[in-house]
């Protein structure tokens, strides 16, 4: 029972890792074209590039740590 409620919770976890690395992706891909449509300066755009890169930095964590707990699960 208790594992059923670990996987779960694991699965959720990489489910929103997932959401987050590509939507990360994709705000860096389409920076400059939104900034561009919407008239804002290379500042803006720097700054939705350092979102997208702490983002990354925060699925990474997440991974390591999901790849823990599933090491820990596993003996």
């Amino acid at each position: 029972m208790m594992s059923d409620e670990r996987d779960r919770a694991m699965a959720r976890k990489g489910r929103t890792t997932g959401l987050v690395i590509a939507g990360a992706a994709l705000a860096a891909l389409l920076a400059p074209w939104i900034c561009q449509g919407l008239g804002l300066t290379i500042r803006h755009e720097m700054l939705i590039y350092f979102a997208s890169l702490a983002a990354f930095v925060w699925a990474f964590v997440n991974i390591y740590q999901l790849w823990r707990m599933r090491q820990d699960s596993q003996g």
